[in-house]
């Protein structure tokens, strides 16, 4: 059980700039909702002495960390076309103090099960988009001396490489730790805003169209209704060498990255645990980093959203039948696609809309009168990776997380790629499925990995 102790309004330890904020198109077509982010600390020899005065020293780093990143300060306001801005007025973030009589070994793997909800601070989106905090967080302390810190965090304003800047940042303002070689949140998103009129997009852009649906339904409804559950898989450093050595005997090309090799897999497997007919068309949604791909290059610490989602595309049959590598090869060809130009035209596709709302996935009826974004499941699948990213170093003040990942994952075929905590080459992936799929999924998981038939792979 736990028990709320306090709950804090976190301001910007300075004034900062005010007024409103644009937000460009990759702002616009991500989810309003907020991306939860899970911590877990162990305990320590000076633990009791740390936490006696954490949430104090953390509410004072927040503070100092909301002078960099002062949009997180403002409010959401709504304005024409379904688009969104930021009111930078100082409001601020929200911090929660919680206890618990859990132990840290009652989460067992850290899969995102729903009581790991209670320890990320619960939002109500009933409320008016200008009233809910853009960033809240909650510090929660276990009986067995452990901590957990729990953040939901607008993916409105910013992607998962700018919610790892945030959080490295305060966590370094909690632990003393010199900042002074560290590049502060680059905030100005009309880096992303085109000047061409009219808005002509110069390719065509499938990841907006309508995801497939089940071969003999007109729509997703009976899948969404469907009980889910979830499981945590993890893949050793030499058995993800083995997938991507399996991959590179049947790709052409440059060797394959752990994503193409691992999700790849992902997607087979969940292919298979789902009984897919053979002609049925599937698609793998993940997104792609821009910050490195547009012209001229966007800084590395660019605050905002700068990714968008791609599709991988295939007949379930051929995932299913052919060798891993034609999977690596179809998630390959999506990836590739996303060039400068790309990235260009997709922006000018967006520009051109009235409305970008109905462009926008994971959001509430209250806000933008629909009542569900677009539902990712069977027979597709969303996999997005965390392996580039910094997860494992907020330290604040009391060691290195023994677990960091996602608080929830919202639907059938949501799953993660993350770096294991002790940086050995393993990866873990979190993963939800409908019920009726998953201990086939665990199967087809584990069973081909193991085998030394390489015809399984």
């Amino acid at each position: 059980m736990v028990k709320l102790k306090g709950s804090y309004t976190v301001i910007p330890a300075e004034r900062t700039p005010a007024g409103r904020l644009w937000l460009s198109e990759l702002d616009q077509i991500n989810t309003f909702t907020h991306a939860p982010l899970i911590y877990f600390y162990g305990p320590s020899a000076h633990n009791s002495i740390i936490i006696s005065s954490a949430t104090e020293t953390m509410k004072e780093a927040l503070s100092k960390a909301l002078v960099q990143f002062y949009p997180f300060a403002g409010r959401l306001q709504l304005i024409e076309g379904g688009r969104l801005e930021v009111d930078c007025n100082s409001m601020g973030a929200q911090l929660f103090e919680a206890e618990s009589d859990a132990k840290l070994s009652d989460f067992g793997d850290f899969s995102p099960t729903p009581k790991m909800e209670e320890l990320i601070p619960h939002i109500d989106y009933s409320l008016p988009i200008n009233e809910i905090p853009l960033l809240l967080a909650q510090l929660t302390r276990f009986s067995c001396g452990g901590t957990s810190i729990g953040a939901a965090i607008s993916h409105s304003l910013v992607d998962g490489f700018s919610a790892m800047q945030l959080m490295n940042t305060w966590a370094k303002f909690s632990s003393g730790e010199d900042l002074d070689t560290q590049l502060p949140p680059f905030i100005d998103s009309r880096l992303l805003r085109r000047s061409e009129y009219p808005a002509t997009p110069r390719f065509n852009h499938p990841e907006f169209d309508p995801l497939p649906v089940l071969i003999g339904r007109t729509d997703d409804r009976e899948e969404r209704m469907k009980e889910t559950t979830v499981a945590m898989f993890k893949l050793t450093r030499d058995q993800v060498e083995k997938l991507q050595k399996n991959v590179n005997e049947t790709i052409a090309g440059r060797p394959c990255s752990r994503f193409e090799a691992v999700s790849a897999y992902i997607w087979r497997c969940a292919s298979k645990a789902r009984r897919l007919k053979y002609e049925q068309p599937t698609r793998m949604r993940m997104a792609v980093n821009s910050r490195k791909r547009l012209r001229p290059r966007l800084p590395f610490n660019y605050f905002g959203n700068a990714q968008l989602a791609t599709y991988a595309t295939s007949q379930a049959g051929e995932l299913v039948g052919k060798p891993l590598g034609f999977a690596a090869s179809r998630i390959r060809e999506a990836v590739e696609r996303m060039t400068d130009e790309y990235f260009k035209s997709a922006i000018d596709f967006l520009r051109g809309q009235e409305d970008l709302s109905a462009f926008r996935t994971g959001f509430h009826s209250e806000v933008v009168g629909r009542k569900q974004g677009a539902f990712l499941g069977n027979p597709n699948i969303a996999i997005t990776s965390w392996l580039e990213m910094p997860i494992h170093e907020a330290d604040f003040g009391w060691g290195k997380p023994i677990h960091m990942g996602p608080g929830r994952l919202g639907f059938d075929g949501r799953s993660y790629v993350i770096p294991g905590p002790d940086k050995d080459g393993s990866i873990i992936i979190p993963l939800r499925l409908i019920d009726a799929h998953m201990e086939d999924f665990k199967k087809f998981f584990y069973d081909d990995i193991v085998s030394n038939n390489k015809s399984k792979l």
